[in-house]
């Protein structure tokens, strides 16, 4: 479930819809949580759809660390790429702002953590990183971890509207990292491995 203080709204003929911030949004919200909701599509069950249901989940999932295609049934599917997102997945299935969001501002993703299939080239924004690849999580995960861990702490600190989506045993987790007490696992853990395929001769 995206935050509930955004709406969808139409950005530009290039971009299409996007996810915007009805109002202000600190750093260290929680901006998305996986939830009973969302739907999960093995590759098999992908595999036996018809075309265009095939094309709609290409164009609005994302694949999970065991490859299997996530459908969020909110507007969650429409936030867009960005090489300087405000928002970053963690290995607790919920995305955190990384910096304060502003009324009228785009909640952003780097899709480079998505597990895309393949590489597309993203919208010119004056950065080095001009195309997003398959294992872009391999190639930036730790700057990412980093990004994540210096706000982490304010999880705990802010009015977090998600907060009844996390279960309590994972809210006890996040207050132990915080604490000191375990180590938050990095942003890698979400990376799928494509395994290869075994051609008999």
């Amino acid at each position: 479930m995206i935050h509930p203080k955004t709406e969808l709204k139409f950005i530009n003929e290039e971009v299409g819809y996007g996810v915007v911030a009805k109002e202000f949004i600190p750093a260290g919200t929680i901006t998305w949580v996986l939830d009973d909701l969302d739907r999960e599509f093995m590759p098999s069950e992908v595999e036996e759809m018809t075309s265009v249901y095939q094309e709609i989940l290409d164009t609005y999932c994302f694949r999970n660390n065991r490859g299997n295609l996530v459908l969020c049934w909110d507007h969650g599917r429409y936030v867009n790429h960005s090489f300087n997102a405000n928002c970053l997945t963690t290995a607790y299935d919920f995305e955190i702002a990384i910096r304060d969001i502003h009324p009228g501002e785009q909640l952003t993703d780097d899709y480079g953590y998505l597990n895309i299939p393949y590489p597309f080239r993203g919208i010119n924004e004056g950065t080095k990183r001009k195309t997003v690849y398959p294992d872009d999580l391999l190639k930036y995960y730790k700057v990412w971890d980093n990004k994540i861990a210096r706000v982490f702490h304010k999880i705990i600190k802010l009015n977090q509207p998600l907060r009844t989506l996390i279960k309590d045993d994972m809210w006890y987790k996040i207050e132990s990292i915080i604490k000191g007490e375990v180590k938050m696992e990095s942003i890698l853990n979400n990376y799928y491995q494509e395994k290869p395929v075994i051609r008999m001769n």
